[in-house]
This record gives structure tokens, sequence and C-alpha cells, in this order.
């Protein structure tokens, strides 16, 4: 099985949150405690490595540790962030989560750990009814598939699955864990809900 001291993962802040009016979503405050605040406190009792992708407000970012932007210009989405990460992480593992679920689960990155085998090259959470993209492990092999198929202009990140050996982590018992806070009303009402 593979540990998850042989992971590293990237909270996934590079985005352009069109629906949050444009405002940086990992910075946006949820009871008065930016959003990515609440991820890292998640997520770093899981691990010890872990690292930002964003592609504006670096010095705010860097406070909470090393960030990286995306090498593909014009915001290609997650897939230019786990390109990122895949690029700089430490690790051969590399984990994605993004900086808007306030919820992840306690045992998010054993649950993936536990999944992998020699052959694995993506494993995609599903919690039950949807595979969830964003959270998400890859192993560096897919990194040259990954470049090819951003330079093709690729977004569809179903093919991309299909192109590689990909499985799937069951999250059915915890599907809260992949809440995540799109826009000023979602993050309203979650606020007022956890109060």
């Amino acid at each position: 099985m593979l540990l998850p001291s042989q992971t590293s993962w990237v909270i996934l802040a590079g985005g352009q949150a069109t629906r949050m009016g444009g405002h940086d979503k990992g910075l946006i405050k949820l009871n008065n405690k930016p959003l990515i605040e609440h991820v890292i406190e998640r997520l770093k009792p899981q691990t010890s490595k872990i690292l930002i992708n964003a592609n504006r407000n670096l010095e705010q970012y860097s406070h909470y540790g090393t960030v990286i932007s995306d090498s593909f210009a014009g915001y290609p989405g997650p897939l230019g962030g786990i390109h990122s990460g895949l690029m700089n992480a430490p690790t051969d593992w590399v984990g994605f989560v993004p900086c808007d679920s306030p919820l992840i689960s306690e045992d998010l990155v054993e649950r993936f750990c536990q999944v992998v085998t020699e052959q694995t090259d993506i494993i995609v959470a599903h919690d039950g009814e949807h595979s969830q993209p964003v959270f998400t492990l890859y192993h560096k092999r897919v990194l040259p598939k990954l470049t090819a198929f951003l330079e093709r202009g690729d977004r569809k990140i179903i093919l991309l699955y299909n192109d590689c050996h990909t499985e799937y982590v069951d999250f059915s018992d915890s599907p809260q864990c992949f809440v995540n806070l799109n826009t000023p009303d979602e993050l309203t009402q979650f606020g007022a809900l956890q109060i």
C-alpha cells in the first residue's frame, strides 16, 4: 500500500472564480477565516507536504506554504493546476483538492492511498452518484500525457482518464466532504449552517 508520507498534496486555488464575482475564492472568508485555512486545517494532519496552486495574490498565499503557478497561460482550469503540481511536487504521487471545500474528509489521504496498485495512473473520488475530478491523486508518469493534452487545447478530463489507468475511490458514506462554495449565496448559507 502507498503510504500517506509518500504523497504530496496541492490545494487548487488558481481559477478565475467567475461565479464568486472574480474574487479569489481561497482568500474569501468563511466564519472570519479564509477558505484556504479551512482546507489546510483538514489536510495538515494527513500529510506533511502541502503546496498551493495560485495564479494571483501569490504573496498572500505564500503565508500558507509553497506556491506554484500554472505554466499554461489563459487559465486552463483545474488541469492547469494539476499539471503544475505534477511538475513541482517532490513525490511521485501527487494529490489535489480544491480551495473551496471546507469539509474535506479527515481520512481522505489514507483512502486514496489504499486504492493505489502498480498499474494505477490516476485515482478520482466518487461520492456514490458522481465522480469528483478535483479530488484526485496522480502518478507523475501521467505528466507527458497531460502536457500533450493541454498543448492540444483539450479540456475534457474524461478523455485523459480514458487514456490512463484510472481508478475510483468510494466516498459514498461521506458525500458532504465534497461540498464546495462557488457563489456568495452558497458561502452565506453554509456559514449560517455552520455557526
